[in-house]
């Protein structure tokens, strides 16, 4: 099995350090953190765990990184490793990117799917979001395709290939607005 990136979301996060995860969005929102160490999965930040386990050191303010909850998030993501940079991290799906690599019209036939436990096990299970690598959804896409009774569960090339190639701009690429922030707009 190939080592996937020690990653965490926003619970994660804010778990290592103790805080709630509302305070994570707001040092985002202050400036004190920021995207450049994370991924966008359906929406969502997912940062390089290497780089959380050094940002208390970074802040203006120096906090203290829970050792016992660091040794729980690798030892649940292992076979794991310590990346350094989001530029080669193999491409991650959410439930959004997954919707569009099966060309399915809603989230929701999916989202059934992953909660009935017929669908490909996630690689990951960050701030109660399923992730998966690519590679482990085209893998996994005959069985689930064979398994089904209603839906076509056939990848969509363009959108494979945007994903690989680091240029999918499709639903979840991004981080929308919400609140006040989205009324702004």
């Amino acid at each position: 099995m190939a080592k996937k990136p020690f990653l965490v979301g926003r619970q994660e996060f804010a778990a290592l350090y103790g805080v709630q995860p509302t305070q994570v969005t707001q040092w985002v929102a202050r400036g004190v953190l920021d995207y450049d160490c994370a991924v966008i999965v359906s929406g969502s930040p997912y940062w390089l765990l290497s780089f959380v386990r050094g940002f208390g050191q970074m802040t203006p303010r120096p906090k203290a990184l829970n050792e016992t909850e660091l040794q729980r998030l690798v030892a649940e993501q292992e076979p794991g490793e310590w990346a350094r940079s989001v530029e080669g991290l193999p491409p991650l799906l959410g439930l959004q990117e997954a919707t569009a690599l099966f060309g399915l019209s809603s989230q929701q036939n999916l989202s059934a799917v992953v909660r009935q436990g017929r669908f490909a096990p996630a690689d990951y299970q960050l701030s109660g979001s399923p992730l998966w690598l690519l590679d482990t959804l085209i893998k996994a896409a005959p069985e689930i395709q064979a398994r089904s009774r209603t839906v076509v569960w056939a990848v969509v090339p363009q959108v494979e290939a945007a994903l690989r190639q680091g240029r999918y701009h499709g639903p979840g690429s991004v981080i929308a607005p919400r609140g006040r922030a989205a009324n702004a707009v």
